[in-house]
């Protein structure tokens, strides 16, 4: 069973080809090349120097954000595409649940954060439970002092994670009883991505293609712009 995982909702693009004997190639950027460039050409490099094929491919699992629009678009489309080429099964996830996925093994309470630019973030909080993790709240967006006030309403001592949470570091910082993970973590990773999509293929558990859509949780900057044009 080899999963193809897509991550491209931030500004650093992932891809990592795996199974339930772990990752046997994963590649990432963060700067020279936007996620449209970086995708096929990297899913192809991997392939090759891994020495399996599209046809050796069981599902493909697809990173749906939030995150940059862009980047959300080129991979989900890029996945749904490759699902219905192939005629396998297409996994979705939420990039704030991979983030929260990265540091699982822990008793704190566990808030991933992704910059939501226009000095906004994307957040939600999560508990460790066997085999993973679980959502304990909705997804949110708010400004860096909205996250503020709810980690100063939350009792518990909680890790951060995710490269919104270090943009806004000596903010947060003021909001009590909070810690905050290593920036080898700051993005969500296409490997974390496999991990859950194996366990989720164990059980079946997959989306319907047409169901698959990037995680807009606002407006993009351009419907905003042609608003305030037409008055």
């Amino acid at each position: 069973m080899l999963v193809l995982g897509i991550e491209t909702a931030t500004a650093q693009p992932s891809v990592a080809i795996g199974s339930q004997e772990g990752i046997i190639a994963a590649s990432s950027i963060s700067r020279g090349s936007n996620a449209d460039a970086f995708l096929l050409p990297t899913i192809s490099y991997l392939m090759e120097k891994a020495d399996v094929s599209y046809r050796n491919i069981s599902s493909i699992a697809v990173g749906i954000g939030p995150g940059l629009y862009t980047g959300m678009r080129v991979g989900v489309t890029t996945g749904k595409t490759l699902a219905q080429a192939l005629s396998i099964p297409i996994s979705a996830v939420s990039s704030l649940d991979l983030l929260a996925f990265s540091i699982r093994h822990t008793e704190k309470l566990i808030c991933p954060v992704i910059d939501a630019k226009r000095g906004e973030v994307f957040f939600s909080f999560y508990r460790s439970v066997p085999g993973g993790i679980t959502r304990v709240d909705e997804y949110q967006v708010a400004t860096s002092d909205g996250l503020v006030a709810e980690l100063e309403g939350t009792p518990e001592h909680t890790i951060l994670v995710g490269q919104g949470s270090l943009m806004y570091r000596d903010e947060l910082e003021e909001a009590g009883e909070v810690e905050f993970a290593s920036p080898s973590h700051a993005y969500p990773r296409a490997e974390s991505l496999v991990d859950v999509a194996v366990q989720r293929a164990y059980r079946e558990d997959f989306d319907l293609l047409n169901e698959v859509q990037p995680m807009y949780m606002r407006r993009s900057d351009a419907e905003l712009n042609w608003e305030a044009k037409r008055g």
